[in-house]
């Protein structure tokens, strides 16, 4: 399998997210039966998206930034300026694999540009996305393994790790073809991320590269994400 890379740049939402749902639904036509796979990576200007499951009390101050239903899994989000959006248009029966190991997959790629960066990424049971501890995020210590999505935005002992989420995930899966995707905290203005309850989460906080002590531009960190979502989506 290989991955055609388009890097956009910076577009709105709107126009990319029926751009996708146009080129996943023409895959499916005979005609159209060999149509490669591709990997679209941008940024957008502020919006929040609501998923499927997004409910309207987790939007608690939207002020002047649209707000968004679209057909993806999950909660509501946050796009802006400083984020690299990775949607991943995939024929999963041609690349051999399920959507759990999908998910997996689009985890570990964020890990692994983390890693890049020397952060360690987290993943939380229960709570697709990746998180880092934000007192010791370049430390390799592992999350308790009892550790799980209820325990998100709480510290009900002062043991308990105190993490931040820099990466979301939401997905959309059509006649097995994927389209949505991932997005990861470059440089961001954060304040958004406070109008919501991210991911559904309430009291869960949001952290970006910056925050944690990374710069790094935009672009580098998109050719980063590109390569490693490229090596790690292969059968």
């Amino acid at each position: 399998m290989s991955l055609d890379l388009h890097d956009l740049g910076r577009v709105d939402y709107e126009p990319t997210y029926a751009a996708m749902q146009k080129f996943t639904s023409q895959r499916g036509l005979k005609s159209n039966e060999n149509v490669g796979d591709q990997l679209w990576i941008c940024e957008h200007p502020p919006i929040f998206t609501q998923g499927l499951a997004g409910q309207a009390e987790h939007v608690l101050n939207a002020g002047a930034i649209p707000v968004l239903s679209t057909n993806r899994g999950g909660q509501v989000t946050y796009h802006g300026p400083g984020q690299v959006v990775a949607y991943p248009l995939l024929d999963l029966q041609r690349a051999g694999y399920f959507v759990k190991e999908y998910v997996y997959r689009l985890e570990e790629a964020v890990i692994r540009t983390l890693m890049h960066y020397g952060v360690t990424g987290h993943r939380v049971r229960g709570a697709p996305g990746i998180y880092v501890r934000l007192d010791a995020p370049f430390s390799h210590a592992r999350l308790p393994a009892d550790f799980s999505s209820e325990q998100l935005g709480l510290r009900k002992l002062e043991s308990d790790p105190d993490l931040g989420k820099i990466a979301a995930l939401g997905i959309k899966v059509s006649r097995h073809c994927t389209y949505h995707g991932v997005a990861l905290n470059v440089a961001m203005d954060m304040e958004p991320f406070d109008r919501i309850n991210a991911c559904g989460y309430a009291g869960l906080k949001t952290v970006d590269l910056r925050t944690i002590g990374v710069d790094v531009s935009w672009q580098d960190s998109a050719d980063v994400f590109s390569q490693k979502l490229v090596s790690q989506l292969s059968p």
